[in-house]
This record gives C-alpha cells, structure tokens and sequence, in this order.
C-alpha cells in the first residue's frame, strides 16, 4: 500500500502548444526536484485514455508517493481561436478593446492590480506606436529623394517589419490573442464547444473524485483560472453543492478578473456568485511580478461581501527561492515569471508544482512548510 497516493488534474492556459509541451516541462522540473531533494522520482510515458485527457504517473520512490497525473485538454480549442493572420488580429482586437472601453469596469481592476492593467493595455498600444516610431527616421530621410507618399509606404514597411521581432520578444501577438479570446467571452460561459469541454472535463473527474486518494487536487494555471470556475461549478453541482473533504483547487496566476469585471459577463458573475455560497477549500498562489496574475485578489469578492469558500491567498516569493543570477526579472522576461509556478528554482519551493506532485506532504502541510520557510 502506498504511503501518500494523490491525484492531480490539471488545467493549463490560453496556449496551443499542448500535452507535450507540458509533459516534457513537467518531467525536466521533476528532474529537477529529485536532484534538488536526493529523492528518487520516475514519470512514466504517457497515455491518452480519452481525447480529451492525458495521463501520466509521478512515483518518488523515497518517499513512498504515487501521483496519478490528469492533463484536461483543450488546445484544440485555443488553436481555433489563434488568430494568424496580422491583419484579421488587428481587426478583432480593435473591436474587442473598443468593446473593454464601453464595458470594462477599468477602475476595479485598477485597485485590484497594476501590472495586468498594464499587461492588458500594452500590446494594442506597442502594436501601433512601434512601427510609427520605426517608420519615422526612414520617412524623414526617403523624403530627400522620393513623393511624400513613397517614403511614407517605405517607411511604414519598414517600421511593420523592425517592429515585429521586438513584439514577438514582448509577446504582444499572444497578448493580442488571450485578449481576443477572453474579449469575446460572451457573457462569461464561453463558445459552445468550451461548454461541452467543461462538461466533459466535469465527468472525467467525477470518475476519479471518490477513489482511494489521499489527495484530489484541481490545478489551474493562467487563464485556464477562469475556466475552472466554471469547471467547479459543474462540479459542485452534480455533488450536491459537497465536494470530498481531500478535494483542493488550487490556481496558479489567475486571471478571474478579466472576465469577471466585465459589465456584460452576466453568466459569468452568476457563477461566482454560485461559488461563494458553496464550501470548498481554494489555494490561490500568484506573483506580485507576474504582469498576468492579479496577485492577492478574491475574485469571489467582486461578487459579494462574504464568500464562504475558505481561500488562501500566497504568494509564491519567486525571490527566495532563486538566486539573483536566475531570477527572472524585468520586462523581457514577464513571460518566463508566468511560468515560474511550473518549475522548481534554486531553491525546491513547497509550493511550486513539481513539489506539490511529487512530495510526501499534503497541499495543507506544504502550505505551513512554506509559511515556515518565509
């Protein structure tokens, strides 16, 4: 029998690279972790047992801990909503950003946190100031021989292309897609096809939620935050509003707020307010670096005064954990932050996932063992 047995569902972000993207990342942090602890950890191969989940194993042979891995899948759908074509982006981010300035409740997000407020108004600028700014020296220096009108297409030419790779480093053009693909939410339940998905990732956990685990854990990293409201939603839900006692959700980065302050995301507050009159246990670890998380924010109490999920708000102190050559910091590297919560650092965090995977210690104890550390 083995000593700590735990199960892990996980529910990743706007991004379309998909589960082998996640599996390697996961077995090189694991790796990692075993060389950081001395602990003996092997991730076996993994197995697609439906379309829409992959499975893997995490066994630490030291410690006596299996953990039975679920990614819930839906790149699918983030690959039909990545928008390709520059100019079509152009178009449906300019809709979307003029539907924000009619909609968007600006002023609440701004007291949550800065850095998303940021991270949501800087690509449409940058994409638009940039390769003017580019385009003017050229424009300037074409009007000595050419039409006003060639040097100014010349130069604009010009500008659109230098401008390119310095967004792509910035990861405008993937901002631009996450605000179109949240933007056109609807009213915070998504298109049909996330429907059906949500329902399915529903009955793929029901079939794993009452098994011989010590531990059922619900990760979410980045915007997938937000579709694991509705996610639990469906869950409490077919339960009868009761979860098992050793079911946690745990989400890292969110991003709630970017629906939830949405003026006409009706279905979407409607949800929240579900969930803060239901009891379950919410570890939400964000970075105050993280341009993408609203850090310290209780997306429930946008909703009502007095939630009833018992929430723990951490941050992760990226900081402490790696050494100041390593630490990512600085605009270039907002990206990497993101994703920090899926690594292990200098310094083996009780808190980051690899650890959260593959530790002899329940979500509780890891919590007091990282309240320990700082």
């Amino acid at each position: 029998m083995t000593t700590f047995k735990r199960k892990v569902f996980y529910l990743g972000g706007f991004d379309p690279r998909g589960v082998r993207f996640y599996y390697n990342l996961a077995k090189e942090q694991l790796g990692r972790y075993a060389d950081k602890t001395g602990e003996t950890v092997i991730v076996s191969p993994r197995s697609k047992s439906s379309p829409i989940r992959s499975d893997w194993t995490v066994r630490n042979d030291t410690a006596d801990v299996t953990t039975d891995y679920s990614v819930l899948r839906w790149e699918d759908i983030v690959r039909q909503a990545w928008i390709r074509n520059p100019v079509q982006l152009g178009i449906r981010a300019a809709r979307v950003y003029r539907d924000h300035a009619r909609l968007y409740d600006f002023a609440t997000v701004r007291a949550l946190a800065i850095g998303p407020l940021v991270t949501m108004l800087y690509p449409p600028i940058l994409s638009l100031v940039l390769p003017l700014l580019l385009a003017l020296p050229v424009v300037l220096v074409a009007l000595v021989w050419l039409p006003w009108w060639l040097a100014l297409g010349l130069g604009l030419v010009i500008g659109g292309a230098g401008a390119i790779p310095v967004l792509d480093a910035i990861r405008a053009p993937w901002l631009l897609r996450f605000a179109v693909f949240n933007g056109e939410f609807g009213d915070g339940e998504g298109s049909p096809a996330l429907q059906a998905r949500l329902d399915a990732f529903a009955d793929e956990i029901a079939r794993d939620l009452h098994a011989d685990h010590h531990e059922v854990l619900l990760v979410s990293h980045s915007n997938g935050s937000i579709l694991a409201m509705l996610l639990m939603a469906r869950l409490l839900e077919r339960h009868g509003g009761t979860l098992p006692a050793n079911f946690v959700l745990v989400t890292y980065g969110h991003c709630i707020p970017l629906i939830a302050c949405r003026r006409d995301a009706t279905g979407f507050h409607a949800t929240l307010r579900y969930l803060s009159a239901q009891d379950f246990r919410w570890i939400d670890i964000g970075s105050p670096p993280d341009g993408a998380a609203f850090f310290g924010a209780n997306p429930l109490l946008l909703v009502g005064p007095s939630p009833r999920p018992r929430i723990e708000m951490l941050s992760p102190r990226f900081h402490r954990f790696y050494t100041p050559e390593t630490y990512h910091k600085g605009w270039r590297n907002k990206y990497e932050i993101h994703f920090d919560y899926l690594r292990v650092g200098d310094r083996v965090s009780p808190l980051d996932l690899p650890s959260l995977t593959a530790s002899a210690r329940g979500i509780e104890a890891s919590v007091l063992a990282f309240r320990a550390i700082v």
